[in-house]
């Protein structure tokens, strides 16, 4: 493989004055994790741990092993789309090892408004569904939740990707041997309490789990029977009446070691099926992509510098680099595994769409993952490119991309706009994992161009009809446009819309990927096979 090199200088004015611009960035995400970690107010964590339960986060802690790492997602999901709940929607997902078996854990929170399910909370807890069973990862479920917040039915209820979805998940992840395990710390009711219902085994606190589909206040009003919480659900009556629980635990603690015990004895892990070479670190200090990324939106980054400090030995076996040089595609190696490496440089043209097509049909032959580091602006327009086939070139990559089932893993480091998003593996085509860099931002067109093509189909209904505008008008038209996509475009935006499984500092993204294709190194191959490609 190709060793590449590098022109950056941490002296340069340039790299400092981006550098410091990055970092601010990179604070501002650390403080919003912050308030995530933090769960629900003071007062709601003080009331939690006097009734004796440990926090929803050091719950998680206890499961894991030691020192293991643990890759949550969508840890912002949700913010600021409601009133009083923090970063992450009340819920905490991610993967960690229990008994050295990678596991997907899903936690309520039930600091944060009792760990009630908002339209977010159920498409986060189906999000880490989808990445378990992609990955056939057993689930473990920390259940403490009020069950459905009742105003926000519409997004709850009614439709796929909701909380019904959680219950079809589970009962098909079974199906298809993923283990399924949940531990009731707390409240379990209504249609929640199927939620460890459906699980292969449950393990429940006595004296503070309780499951019932109806509380007994609903009891009473719907039958009249006068009952109290601990014989209508309560933990001792479901582990030796009904039988719906099969372990008793003493507290949390005892809870979370049952647990344990119970993925230890859940059976061999699958065996890689790729071979991994040692990890080398880049050449370079990842570091300095900080300094690298342009703080100007309109002055493009190198590509090529990034990948020196991504890389394994910041080594790239590139493939027709002298073919379509706006996108760069070559072999590359991330924590040992081998990965086929899709970067933008430039602006989409057809024969950088072509190539895209044949290295991702090599990858799929060759059964490599691949990663698409995203930062373009879209195809190219105009007369010249139309008439190159702009449009069947990019249907050929988009054919490739969509059809390749080797894993696939996508990475916002810069703009993402418009059908150069969607080439690139965006979220519509199901990626294994996506990922945004706190400088991304992702429309159908940057706020500029969408504030000027709709002011051009102003001022043309304007002429139909004999009038015309003046600058200032011209200009008062275009701000709230431009405002708009200027809002819609960051990836905070992505993230609290679960539009991306989070945003990682640069710094960060080469141990995600790693753990991401250990996992994914576990599970089948799955042959490719093209939809029609147009000649």
């Amino acid at each position: 493989m190709t060793l590449l090199s590098s022109s950056v200088s941490p002296a340069d004015e340039q790299f400092r004055l981006n550098r410091d611009s990055y970092e601010a960035l990179i604070a501002d995400l650390h403080r919003r994790r912050e308030l995530a970690f933090a769960g629900g107010p003071p007062k709601a964590r003080e009331k939690h741990v006097a009734r004796g339960k440990i926090l929803p986060r050091d719950r998680v802690e206890v499961l894991l092993d030691p020192g293991s790492p643990f890759l949550e997602l969508a840890t912002l999901a949700g913010e600021g789309l409601y009133e009083g709940v923090p970063p992450g929607a009340s819920i905490i997902t991610g993967i960690g090892l229990v008994h050295g078996r990678a596991c997907m854990i899903i936690a309520n929170d039930a600091t944060v408004k009792g760990g009630t399910y908002y339209g977010m909370t159920c498409r986060k807890h189906v999000r880490a569904q989808q990445v378990a069973w992609r990955h056939r990862l057993p689930c473990i479920t920390l259940v403490d939740s009020g069950g459905a917040f009742l105003p926000d039915m519409a997004h709850i209820f009614p439709d796929a990707g909701q909380f019904g979805s959680i219950f079809d998940n589970q009962v098909r992840m079974s199906a298809a041997g993923i283990p399924q395990i949940a531990v009731v710390m707390g409240a379990c009711t209504a249609g929640g309490a199927y939620i460890p219902a459906l699980c292969d085994e449950v393990v429940i606190v006595k004296e503070q789990g309780y499951m019932y589909l109806g509380g007994p206040e609903l009891t009473f009003a719907a039958t009249g029977e006068t009952v109290d919480a601990e014989s209508l659900g309560g933990a001792r009556m479901h582990s030796s009446v009904s039988g719906v629980t099969d372990h008793l635990a003493e507290d949390d603690r005892h809870a979370l070691a049952i647990t344990r015990e119970i993925v230890r004895d859940i059976g061999e892990a699958p065996r890689p099926r790729w071979t991994r070479q040692p990890s080398l670190p880049p050449r370079f200090d990842p570091r300095e992509i900080h300094g690298i990324v342009s703080r100007d939106a309109r002055i493009p980054t190198d590509t090529r510098e990034i990948l020196a400090r991504f890389v394994d030995d910041s080594r790239f076996q590139e493939f027709k680099p002298a073919y379509g040089d706006t996108l760069l595609t070559g072999f590359a190696r991330l924590h040992g595994h081998e990965v086929g490496i899709l970067a933008n440089q430039g602006v989409l043209f057809p024969d950088s769409a072509l190539k895209a097509a044949h290295f991702i049909d090599l990858c799929c032959q060759r059964d490599i993952p691949l990663v698409f580091m995203a930062d373009v602006t879209g195809f190219m327009v105009g007369r010249s490119a139309e008439q190159a086939g702009i449009a069947k070139a990019g249907a050929k990559m988009i054919t490739a991309m969509a059809s390749a089932n080797v894993p696939k893993y996508t990475i916002l480091i810069g703009a993402s706009y418009g059908a150069g998003y969607l080439a690139m593996c965006g979220r519509p085509f199901n990626p294994t994992a996506m990922f945004a860099w706190p400088n991304a931002r992702a429309a159908i067109m940057g706020p500029e161009q969408a504030a000027t093509v709709m002011a051009l189909v102003r001022r043309q209904i304007l002429k139909a009809e004999g009038a015309d505008w003046t600058a200032e008008q011209e200009e008062a038209f275009k701000a709230p446009v431009r405002k708009i996509y200027e809002d819609f475009q960051p990836a905070t935006n992505f993230s609290s819309n679960l539009w991306v499984d989070g945003i990682l500092d640069p710094v960060e993204t080469r141990d995600a990927l790693g753990l991401l294709l250990d996992l994914a190194s576990r599970t089948p191959a799955e042959p490719t096979t093209f939809g029609v490609f147009r000649f």
